[in-house]
């Protein structure tokens, strides 16, 4: 490959970008052919939608504050921190991955908001790598929220429930 190819390449590459920006795209692919046995496959994608799902997750981020905002009702916004994770009573992800609030699809939930629990009694399950997780309580009490729903994926520190 020439040298003007490759910049010709990088240069498309850059206005791909652009395009995703500037449409608020989550992803694009383009295959681009040259020839028979030459062509350029290029995928290019943002991984924000991503950073805004755990944003309103994230402690004290001046931008996480209007998304922590939104999914809280007007009734629960009165008695409830506005960052669910600076709660006294928050349970958080003691690692990456997705949560499931069963222990197999159409089996019932580990937990619902009201129910009491005591302390060793799994949550939720956290899976990582394959590996279901059991998230215990830390305590014994009350699921006042529960703050992800099943199937969702959480980020390390990412506040589970509210359990008082």
């Amino acid at each position: 490959m020439s040298k003007n190819t490759h910049e010709a390449d990088v240069a498309f590459i850059k206005a791909l970008a652009e395009l995703l920006q500037e449409n608020e795209l989550t992803e694009l692919e383009v295959n681009r052919e040259y020839g028979e046995d030459d062509s350029l496959t290029v995928r290019v994608a943002r991984t924000a939608p991503a950073q805004v799902t755990y944003a309103a997750q994230a402690p004290a981020a001046p931008s996480a504050a209007p998304a922590a905002q939104a999914p809280v009702a007007a009734p629960a916004a009165a008695e409830m921190p506005e960052d669910p994770a600076s709660h006294p009573g928050a349970v958080t992800s003691p690692m990456v991955g997705t949560v499931y609030m069963q222990a197999e699809p159409g089996a019932p939930s580990f937990i619902s908001v009201g129910a009491q629990i005591t302390e060793g009694d799994t949550l939720l399950i956290v899976e990582a790598m394959k590996t279901m997780n059991h998230i215990p309580a830390p305590r014994s009490g009350t699921i006042k929220r529960i703050l992800v729903e099943d199937g969702a994926p959480v980020e390390y520190g990412a506040p589970l429930v509210i359990l008082e």
